[in-house]
């Protein structure tokens, strides 16, 4: 799956999602300057009674209110930016604010909202003529599906949407093709591929000046040459690298990600008073921007650090049983499994059964939607 960068992929990255008066900003913009110029020009459209303005303006809005966990004002901007764009009859913009939505809806830990959302967002885009907005559609559909688990039903998609970005020279969905793709085989134990991939993405990335997907690859990098290698010292180092970007363009999630990374590098060593310290940072980022399956990770690798350091294993087997509960609810198979490994581990297994199934939230991936639905679709009402 690694090969040679195309010439179209040496490109410049862009952000599609920073449109009208916002089309010039960069993909490296930080978020809150990102923020207040959509602010601004949001206010400007509203006056000037321009709707389809105001829903381009809105997306970037909703989009960087996301991205820095700002969570209850990204619901309102995308749900305002449909409504707009939905009154503008402008399909296109339709299909960017539910791919907000939906990708919102994912951060959240809401993935049949997610799916229904990515769903209608990538037949919006196909009907609107925006191939664009329908690629990253069906990649939200395709990460969806991957963060349950469900490698099966979404390996082939990835591949497709990677070959699809080749031929468009879109490096920076190339990039996120190539760190999901390089996720599976890590999280399956083809580490000498994924760490391919990884570089693979770090280098196109890095060519492309793209900030964001430069840092999420260093990220993986790292977690490889960790758990295959036990090379520390080039983990964190990566990881303080990467951590220098997420800051620089204000990137709260992958941040906190990054710090929970840390963690498990840590961990992995030995070291279980720093990595408590970093899986209590990173817990502490992940509910400020209520996100559940990063909440859930960061007290796992608390779980384990407190129980290397001398919990008592009655309390660690009732807490492993919670989260492990938490993460059927979510419907994250691949989390839960870990939860089950951890046990394991700490020889405080097996859990027992609280009626979880985990597929609370399992969905098809790619289930048709007719033009009726789209129309149909009441924002408010999603829930």
């Amino acid at each position: 799956m690694a090969g040679q960068l195309s010439g179209a992929t040496r490109a410049k990255a862009s952000a599609p999602e920073y449109q009208g008066a916002l089309g010039s900003l960069s993909v490296n913009a930080s978020l809150p300057e990102v923020l207040a110029k959509g602010v601004e020009e949001l206010r400007a459209a509203e006056r000037a009674g321009d709707l389809a303005e105001v829903a381009r303006c809105g997306l970037a809005v909703a989009e960087a209110c996301r991205r820095l966990g700002r969570i209850d004002e990204a619901d309102r901007a995308w749900k305002a930016s449909y409504r707009a764009a939905r009154s503008a009859g402008n399909e296109g913009a339709m299909a960017w604010a539910l791919w907000s939505g939906g990708t919102l809806a994912r951060q959240r830990g809401e993935l049949r909202l997610a799916y229904r959302l990515l769903r209608l967002a990538a037949e919006a885009g196909e009907r609107g003529g925006d191939v664009v907005v329908r690629g990253y559609s069906l990649a939200g559909l395709a990460e969806t599906g991957r963060i349950q688990g469900d490698y099966e039903a979404v390996g082939r998609l990835h591949e497709q949407l990677l070959a699809e970005a080749r031929r468009r020279g879109e490096a920076r969905h190339t990039v996120w093709a190539l760190e999901g793709i390089a996720q599976m085989h890590r999280n399956t134990g083809s580490y000498d591929k994924a760490l391919a991939l990884f570089e693979e993405a770090a280098e196109t990335a890095s060519r492309a000046e793209d900030r964001r997907g430069w840092a999420w690859a260093l990220r993986g990098i790292a977690d490889v040459v960790s758990v295959r290698d036990g090379d520390v010292d080039r983990a964190l180092d990566l990881l303080s690298r990467a951590e220098e970007a997420c800051r620089e363009i204000r990137l709260a999630s992958a941040l906190a990600y990054n710090h929970k990374m840390r963690g498990n590098v840590l961990y992995r060593a030995g070291r279980y008073e720093e990595a408590r310290e970093l899986y209590a940072l990173a817990l502490e980022e992940f509910q400020g921007m209520e996100e559940p399956r990063g909440t859930a990770l960061s007290r796992l690798g608390l779980v384990k650090s407190r129980a290397r350091l001398g919990r008592d294993t009655a309390r660690t087997a009732g807490e492993l049983a919670e989260l492990r509960t938490t993460l059927d609810r979510i419907g994250l198979r691949h989390a839960r499994d870990m939860v089950d490994k951890a046990a394991a581990e700490l020889g405080v297994g097996p859990l027992p059964d609280h009626g979880g199934d985990g597929h609370g939230q399992e969905e098809p991936v790619l289930p048709a939607v007719g033009a009726e639905a789209l129309r149909a679709v009441d924002v408010e009402a999603l829930r």
